[in-house]
């Protein structure tokens, strides 16, 4: 699925909850979605922060050996 119809499936759903909700619910959406846009970049960072540390360690795997 590429981005333009990801986009287009977004617009749709967007008009369809604009007639059925009002348009009072836009704020509340979009707070959601700003809540889950910032949730998702802090796990993306937290696992790159975990991943800098095991290569800093010199292990590769979980269980704590070296990988050749």
């Amino acid at each position: 699925m590429g981005p333009e119809r990801l986009l287009l499936i977004l617009v749709v759903i967007l008009i369809i909850v604009i007639i059925w909700r009002g348009p009072k619910t836009l704020p509340l959406i979009g707070r959601a979605f700003g809540q889950g846009v910032k949730e998702a970049r802090r796990e993306i960072s937290e696992i790159k922060s975990d991943m800098d540390k095991k290569s800093d360690d010199g292990t590769g795997g979980t269980d704590g050996t070296p990988t050749a």
